[in-house]
């Protein structure tokens, strides 16, 4: 296990640098006009554009473009964001905590709900709770994010009034974030560990709407791979074995069954939390959540490379994390799993 380990930590920069020289190459397809865009931050600036290439050396062969771009990426600048109007680091540092709290919020509810109604259709084969859940996993699955998001929006924000519908934080509240202490820049745990209940409470208020949308969107593809693979293992050699030994029945769902079965489902949570990660953009731009994909689609919108480039970075650093961390959790749900 721990020379798996090492490999596949090793192959992490190997694997990033493939990847930009993927991304940055893509960007070569635009001109050097539409590339210096970015720089301009005036209309003065905008007056001198041929300049503004040169010194940029926007027209120089790709493989110097990349040399001087990933000298600059190792001493970690990544250039400024014309779509946030701060560098690239800074805008990470400042909107990832942000979407991390809302895949908190989001993916607890999906693996519980998601195992657990998936376990309980599989155990109730073909029966009305079964096809209750086997029609709501249907229709939450067709649903466009954007459609779920507006409908909600509608309802709880614009009819009943009982939740706010955009934002991460009520303009009434702002004052008293100034005078908290910043542990982890996840707003909502950082008034928790100040104390500021009544900023903790706005918060949790302010990710119910997105978080909710995400759930309904993602937790039917979890029931369903859950539910599959139930009943694929309660089919089984060893679990029909395990009940002719005389095994109560919710032990030999919740050892023997359940267990086997999760192995898929931790493959799927995985790679959903690093989806979530690298910016629910539809769902942050619905709410107006100060996220990493809210920032996306502005940079995309403003043709804003520097801010594209460093979101298309570091959504391939936390999918290749994602990918390491979920061979090493094989080995530690299933023992039978060894890397050698």
């Amino acid at each position: 296990m721990f020379n798996f380990i090492v490999r596949r930590l090793i192959q992490i920069p190997f694997v990033m640098l493939v990847l930009s020289l993927i991304v940055v190459g893509l960007t070569q397809l635009l001109t050097p006009e539409q590339r210096a865009a970015p720089y301009i931050r005036s209309d003065q600036q905008a007056a001198r554009l041929e300049q503004i290439i040169n010194e940029r050396g926007l027209r120089d062969p790709f493989p110097v473009q990349y040399g001087r771009w990933f000298e600059k990426t190792i001493h970690g600048d990544l250039g400024f964001s014309k779509a946030s109007g701060k560098d690239v680091t800074d805008t990470i540092k400042e909107r990832l905590p942000n979407t991390i709290e809302l895949t908190l919020f989001t993916i607890i509810p999906i693996a519980l709900l998601g195992i657990l109604l998936g376990t309980l259709s599989a155990l109730h084969k073909d029966k009305f709770i079964d096809q209750v859940i086997r029609v709501f996993s249907t229709l939450a699955f067709s649903l466009p994010s954007f459609v779920l998001g507006i409908v909600l929006l509608a309802i709880f924000y614009a009819y009943l009034g009982w939740l706010p519908g955009a934002g991460q934080l009520e303009v009434m509240n702002q004052f008293a974030v100034g005078d908290m202490k910043r542990y982890t820049g996840m707003l909502g745990l950082d008034a928790v560990l100040n104390g500021k209940w009544n900023i903790a409470w706005d918060v949790f208020r302010h990710l119910i709407l997105p978080a909710s949308t995400l759930t309904i969107i993602f937790v039917p593809t979890v029931i369903r791979v859950m539910r599959n693979n139930m009943l694929e293992v309660l089919n089984s050699d060893y679990v029909r074995t395990a009940r002719a030994k005389g095994l109560v029945e919710k032990v030999v769902n919740n050892k023997h069954a359940r267990r086997n079965a999760l192995m898929p489902v931790v493959t799927l949570l995985g790679y959903m939390i690093a989806g979530l990660l690298t910016g629910s953009v539809i769902t942050e731009s619905i709410f107006a959540y100060p996220g990493i994909g809210q920032w996306f689609i502005q940079s995309s919108f403003q043709l804003d490379l520097a801010g594209v480039l460093g979101f298309a970075l570091l959504s391939a650093l936390i999918v290749v994390i994602a990918s390491t961390v979920i061979d090493i959790l094989y080995g530690v749900i299933d023992p039978r799993v060894r890397f050698d």
